[in-house]
């Protein structure tokens, strides 16, 4: 079982020696071990003081929280002017086309509408011509009508139709 992997204590080399020491890293210069110490000192330092309650009472707020005045802003990357224009361009493509494709469902809305309008006044006029017209001379045929025959009744101008066929009268015998 010795010669099986992972059986030793630990890494071995292939021909069974153990692997060579590595060399120790070389030390850091003096000084900025020096400068890290005194930045370590400072935080402990400002660490050790501590907080107090706030006057306002809010303890809960977080005293490290700049304002955004005193936030460092970078410059916006600017665009050059070709760019520029090209979008202002591809931009006006665009509403360009929206308001044609609104002009043109606008169109077909009136055009939906006026066909509308005219088939409804050729099924009106249809209707007049087909009807079937009765003149009632007599009033009092009105007055001795049922409610129900009433109801079907409808005023018209028949001053044409009159106009066509002649009133008969019976001629008064001498």
């Amino acid at each position: 079982m010795e010669g099986e992997r992972g059986a030793g204590p630990g890494p071995e080399e292939p021909n069974g020696e153990a692997p060579a020491p590595a060399p120790a890293p070389a030390p850091a210069p003096a000084p900025a071990r020096r400068r890290r110490k005194a930045a370590k000192k400072r935080k402990e330092a400002v660490a050790a003081i501590p907080r107090g309650r706030p006057k306002s009472g809010r303890v809960w707020k977080d005293p490290g929280k700049k304002r955004f005045s005193h936030m460092i802003q970078d410059k916006a990357l600017r665009t050059s002017w070709a760019r520029k224009m090209k979008e202002r361009q591809e931009r006006k493509l665009v509403r360009d086309l929206a308001r044609q494709l609104q002009e043109g469902k606008q169109r077909e809305r009136e055009e939906k509408k006026r066909r509308r309008e005219e088939n409804l006044k050729r099924r009106l006029e249809n209707e007049r011509k087909a009807e079937i017209v009765q003149v009632i001379r007599n009033p009092l045929k009105l007055k001795r009508a049922k409610k129900k025959q009433l109801r079907r009744v409808e005023k018209r101008d028949t001053l044409a139709l009159l106009q066509k066929t002649p009133v008969r009268r019976k001629a008064a015998t001498e």
